[in-house]
């Protein structure tokens, strides 16, 4: 029994209006989900019937537009029904708080994708990251071997474990906090161009100022994926990393298996290892593989269509946005791939304000993450956030640690950073224009 959700009903069949589940009919769910992944399967080429580039509300989601005014968590507009249905089957599966008989442990942090991302956006679920530091406070330390387990907390327990993993008492581990980011609009920052982001990534070098931003270069490190139609990749290519708070995750299936695995304990197709834990466990109650491919799939395909909420016009706040240098580094759209197989992302400037490169902001903003953690970013280094939906959130920052946007804006202030001109920009502002810009990226 579904409680606390309504579906409203568009010209192609019913979209949820709200999510806040108990414990769904989950094999109902499931078979819808697998019958979606199914059908997108069987073609090599996603075709909307109409639509636009810049995101919005589906059709179908119309009336929940009109009854919230102002909708988040719906389709790309324009979407077909089939991608309504493997939309909606997907976003089911984000939601469903998994137990122990579904392969829950026998270490988590959360038991459902949704904790972190609630309705696609910021948190309200956090994980915990620890690092041996050098005496500032910020520097990895050469030996991180007290860490024998990682250097992610994993609080919880199932499925007969005994031992959580947690930051030993020892002071010198630094513990440090990463909010759940938004997925709004994650399928255009997938579909974006790897040569966009080197261009980029040119361009910032060549500069004369301080902004200079790489792209984080990894390894990739789940399985193939039998779905080929977004990528090829194979376990131990190169690739560009552009999700995560430092960009060590290149697309949005190895995101769902990496979370799934890390986060909840559960294993998949891409990511079929328990996590290492001090029990020596390397298994569940579900024997085997916990969630199937088509599951994994589903919630990623979710993840691609979600939209990127309406914008409205701000033509002074986007040119004291500018004047800032703001947009450098949040660039307003890069390119996408013209052969990205859900249509209406193919071929077009995605609007995501971001860089998709690691920049480094400081030691003001440094966690102490230790190279290696995430690919080849350091300790003082951050992706560029998109911006993407801020009119959402309650807090900003990868910790939350600024309660509003002209916080977030001075916390990028700090010795070395690469934005500190831009800050420095920003505070210069005329009175009207700096309200200007608050007022344009809120809206974003």
């Amino acid at each position: 029994m579904e409680r606390g959700m309504n579906r409203v009903k568009g010209p192609h069949g019913p979209v949820r209006r709200w999510r806040s589940f108990a414990r769904p009919a989950f094999g109902r769910l499931l078979a819808a989900a697998l019958c979606a992944s199914a059908a997108a399967a069987c073609s090599s080429w996603i075709t909307p019937a109409t639509g636009t580039e810049d995101g919005g509300t589906s059709p179908d989601a119309g009336a929940a537009a009109a009854d919230t005014g102002d909708p988040f968590d719906v389709p790309i507009n324009g979407v077909t029904r089939d991608l309504v249905t493997q939309f909606n089957a997907g976003d089911d599966l984000f939601d469903i708080p998994l137990r122990e008989p579904d392969g829950l442990g026998p270490l988590y942090t959360r038991t459902a994708c949704g904790a972190c991302h609630q309705d696609a956006a910021r948190g309200p679920g956090l994980v915990q990251k620890m690092t041996v530091v050098l005496t500032d406070g910020i520097t990895p330390a050469p030996d991180q071997t007290v860490l024998a387990f990682g250097h992610t907390v994993h609080p919880l327990v199932a499925a007969g474990a005994k031992t959580p993993i947690v930051a030993p008492g020892d002071p010198s581990v630094k513990v440090s906090i990463r909010v759940g980011p938004p997925v709004l609009g994650r399928g255009y920052m997938e579909a974006i161009l790897d040569s966009e982001i080197e261009r980029v990534e040119a361009e910032q070098a060549a500069r004369a100022d301080a902004i200079h931003g790489r792209a984080n270069r990894v390894f990739y490190a789940s399985e193939a994926n039998t779905d080929t139609r977004f990528h090829t990749h194979q376990k131990g290519d190169v690739v560009i990393g552009r999700f995560g708070v430092k960009a060590r995750i290149a697309t949005l299936d190895d995101f769902t298996a990496d979370a799934l695995q890390g986060d909840m304990g559960i294993t998949s197709p891409l990511r079929p290892e328990e996590i290492v834990n001090p029990d020596g466990l390397t298994d569940d109650l579900k024997p085997g593989v916990d969630a199937t491919m088509g599951e994994l799939n589903a919630r990623a395909m979710y993840m691609r269509l979600i939209a990127i909420p309406r914008r409205k016009d701000s033509g002074s706040g986007a040119a004291a946005f500018t004047a800032a240098k703001c947009g450098v580094c949040h660039v307003p759209s890069m390119k996408t791939r013209a052969d990205y197989p859900i249509g209406l992302l193919a071929n077009i400037d995605a609007p995501v304000y971001t860089d998709l490169l690691l920049h480094d902001m400081g030691p003001g903003l440094a966690d102490g993450s230790a190279d290696g953690v995430d690919g080849a970013a350091h300790s003082r280094e951050w992706r560029t956030a998109p911006l993407i939906g801020l009119r959402f959130d309650k807090a900003y920052m990868h910790d939350s640690r600024a309660r509003t946007i002209h916080d977030a804006i001075l916390a990028h202030d700090s010795p070395g950073s690469q934005a500190t001109e831009s800050v420095q920009l920003y505070n210069a502002l005329p009175a009207a224009d700096h309200a200007a810009l608050l007022d344009f990226v809120g809206s974003l």
